[in-house]
């Protein structure tokens, strides 16, 4: 009888020991994801610092000015700056830094193209070429997250990134100022096409050189 109980007794400590074992294996597995998920959604120094010097960036670009007589449009650095953000900083970061900088110089800030500030600048001629450089920039940043390789990647600049800001930026002019198709290909398009494919390749280059510095 006793030798029936102990039995019964072992029986039972066997099977609790291996639900406990099993349990604790279950939490193993689950507190790394439960880390991951808790370290995408932390907004840690190195991550801030990071959007922070791209975002100062962004607007130092906007100094370096080549006007165009025939153009409401200038050459700037800019789109170099665009492409780099977008291959450096996921897409939520990349958003939230072309938030800022928008809505700074919304509000005023000299941080667009030649020092310029206002809502006026967003609405006029040139405004198009803003909203272009953030929904180019949170698509190379979606892109290059998804597909590695930096020829590839800078393969997208050229053929994907760069036609978004052309886009917006030729539909935004052909309304504001009323203009035909062909001169708004003149004015908006295809002055800026050998610099802006020169600007991606340096923008890969130096987001080749970044990656491997983090």
């Amino acid at each position: 009888m006793e030798t029936a109980e102990k039995k019964k007794a072992e029986g039972r400590t066997t099977v609790n020991g291996r639900l406990a074992a099993e349990a604790g294996l279950t939490a193993g597995r689950r507190r790394p994801e439960e880390g991951r998920r808790a370290a995408e959604t932390k907004w840690p120094a190195e991550r801030m610092t990071a959007m922070g010097l791209m975002a100062a960036l962004l607007c130092a670009s906007s100094y370096i000015v080549i006007p165009l007589p025939f153009t409401a449009v200038s050459i700037t650095a800019q789109t170099m700056v665009v492409n780099l953000i977008g291959m450096i900083l996921g897409p939520a970061d990349t958003a939230a830094v072309f938030l800022v900088w928008i809505l700074l110089g919304a509000a005023g800030a000299p941080v667009f193209s030649g020092g310029s500030g206002g809502v006026g600048i967003l609405l006029g001629p040139g405004g198009g070429y803003i909203a272009g450089f953030f929904a180019a920039a949170v698509l190379i940043s979606l892109f290059c997250r998804s597909v590695k390789g930096i020829g590839k990647q800078t393969a997208f600049l050229i053929g994907a990134g760069i036609p978004v800001i052309y886009l917006f930026g030729a539909v935004w002019m052909k309304i504001s100022l009323g203009l035909s198709l062909p001169a708004v290909m003149v004015q908006a398009v295809l002055p800026f096409i050998p610099l802006d494919v020169a600007k991606c390749l340096g923008a890969a280059a130096l987001a080749r050189t970044l990656r491997r510095a983090i």
